[in-house]
């Protein structure tokens, strides 16, 4: 089994090159905005061949890219349109069942690539050398750049990892650039009989994760010091929003960073935490698809149902999962997802669900039919774990498992 992740790599350039790959990338980003105005033009063609047939002359001549990045910008440009008619189609089906009423307008005008982010093909635009190196190409040809990183990504790229892709990503602020270099690297294919641990992992504001594992053990990881200072973000972003002048802008786009990285450390922090079990484990992680839809107040438009919409969409629970799921497969684990439906409101001793199980919808669970008492998100976490050990016993019987493995790489 393969698990993707994605190593950072600063770039410690000098001011000449510096010069070259900011030019490299602006140019980059005017070519894929040609190219979507001509897709738009042609019936908002999707299809990358045609595309790249249809520009790739015109890229060279115009912007000067060499061939590789060429090629590229069709590609690019041609899964932009395809992702969005996707969304058109999926909007023309909800709208047919009285889902939404609302029109998809994502291909109502040419898509802007604003970001200068530029994409490299591995041997063919950048390579690595000795010494932590980096050859990269440029319009003025290619340069040579010394690079640093985290030291387990570095020893991955110098000790024969599957290198891919990479993205030339432009730090504005702080004036730096960075090389984002996706690596594969293969862990073993798990078995029923090497995962033998079952532990599972329920998500939420009051507590980030609550892990319980089927021995008893439990962990707590309290979002108490993080969710005040995103909600602080929240409200600050809130008030330059409404103010609107250049100024604010400015700064509500150095407030959206910081609130962004506040939760990224947050999310890899607690992850890393949770993948410490015992090595081998299946962790069992809720399938939250459309849970805002699930759980927000649908009646009425005051300010309560706004606020309590607002607070099932604070936190980025599917970040969390796919740090756990890539985290778990290093650490010779896998992470699943099982249903999670009712799992705050069913007993775990005697099967009983009904929410009257949550008085005052609080931290407390008390089962209405034999009384059991517990706290409310371990609860849902232990319910979690003996769904995960169901799969288990059944992928054990069958030797496939009855959900798919949840495994994002970063």
């Amino acid at each position: 089994m393969q698990t993707v992740l994605t190593a950072k790599l600063k770039l410690n350039t000098t001011p000449e090159q510096f010069k070259a790959l900011r030019t490299t990338q602006l140019a980059y980003r005017d070519s894929l905005n040609y190219v979507s105005q001509y897709a738009f033009a042609h019936g908002k063609m999707s299809n990358a061949v045609r595309l790249q047939d249809a520009t790739y002359e015109e890229i060279r001549l115009r912007f000067h890219l060499p061939s590789q990045m060429a090629c590229s910008v069709p590609r690019q440009v041609g899964a932009s349109y395809k992702t969005l008619w996707t969304k058109v189609k999926n909007n023309a089906v909800h709208r047919k069942e009285g889902k939404t009423k609302k029109r998809y307008k994502g291909l109502d005008k040419a898509p802007t690539f604003i970001s200068p982010t530029l994409t490299y093909q591995y041997k063919k635009d950048y390579t690595f050398k000795k010494e932590q190196q980096v050859s990269i190409l440029t319009l003025e040809g290619r340069v040579i750049v010394p690079y640093t990183g985290y030291n387990k990504h570095v020893a991955l790229i110098q000790r024969g990892a599957e290198i891919g892709a990479s993205k030339l990503w432009y730090d504005k602020p702080k004036k730096q650039f960075y090389l984002l270099v996706s690596l594969a690297i293969e862990t073993a294919d798990p078995t029923p009989e090497t995962h033998k641990q079952v532990a599972g992992v329920d998500v939420g504001m009051r507590y980030l994760a609550v892990t319980a594992m089927m021995q008893g053990d439990c962990t707590f990881h309290s979002g108490k010091q993080i969710v005040p200072k995103a909600n602080h973000y929240a409200r600050l972003r809130k008030r330059l929003q409404k103010k609107g002048t250049r100024s604010a802008t400015r700064r509500l786009v150095a407030i959206s960073g910081r609130e962004r990285r506040l939760k990224q450390n947050t999310n890899h922090v607690v992850s890393k935490r949770i993948v410490q079990q015992p090595p081998q484990s299946l962790i069992g992680l809720e399938h939250l698809t459309d849970i805002r839809e699930r759980t927000k107040r649908r009646k009425g438009k005051n300010a309560k149902q706004r606020k309590a919409n607002r607070t099932f969409s604070k936190w980025s629970f599917a970040e969390l999962h796919s740090m756990i799921a890539y985290k778990a497969l290093l650490h010779r684990s896998m992470a699943i997802k099982v249903d999670a439906n009712s799992t705050s409101q069913a007993c775990p001793k005697c099967g009983h669900t009904c929410k009257e199980n949550r008085p005052h919808k609080g931290l407390l669970f008390v089962c209405q039919n034999c009384q059991y008492t517990l706290h409310a998100d371990l609860v849902g976490a232990r319910n979690i774990a003996m769904r995960t050990l169901l799969i288990r016993q059944d992928w054990r019987g069958t030797g496939l498992l009855s959900v798919r493995a949840f495994c994002v790489g970063r």
